[in-house]
């Protein structure tokens, strides 16, 4: 076994333990292994609960004086319409800016009316 101070792991570039990697070699964890996003904001929403939670339904002997108090129990909610105002502006922002693409809309017209040419002429009436 390995002891933690030992030469050998401490040799070992710590490239080789990183999911991506800049340096070129394979990663050790595969695909499955790897945290998934829902994962990684599942895992900081519940960091985030834990510490409101903390903070403010603490014991009566270790609460926080009054005004922080008055300002973390309706935090979640602030921020959860903060979120629907990010995401409602960013859908917004990006339907706004959305690019039309004519010259695939064209080639996609062209294979619809090639689709039906075959159609027709297998003796499919539209």
């Amino acid at each position: 076994s390995v002891s933690p101070g030992s030469p050998l792991l401490l040799s070992l570039p710590l490239s080789r333990f990183l999911p991506c990697s800049s340096h070129g070699s394979p990663a050790l964890l595969s695909p499955q292994a790897a945290m998934t996003k829902l994962a990684q904001w599942l895992c900081g929403l519940a960091l985030l609960g834990s510490a409101w939670a903390a903070l403010a339904l603490a014991p009566p002997g270790l609460q926080p004086p009054a005004p922080l108090r008055q300002a973390l129990l309706p935090l979640p909610v602030y921020l959860l319409v903060a979120f629907g105002c990010y995401s409602l502006a960013t859908v917004g922002y990006r339907l706004a800016t959305f690019n039309d693409c004519e010259e695939a809309a064209a080639e996609l017209q062209e294979h619809i009316r090639a689709a039906r040419a075959d159609l027709r002429r297998r003796g499919l009436r539209l």
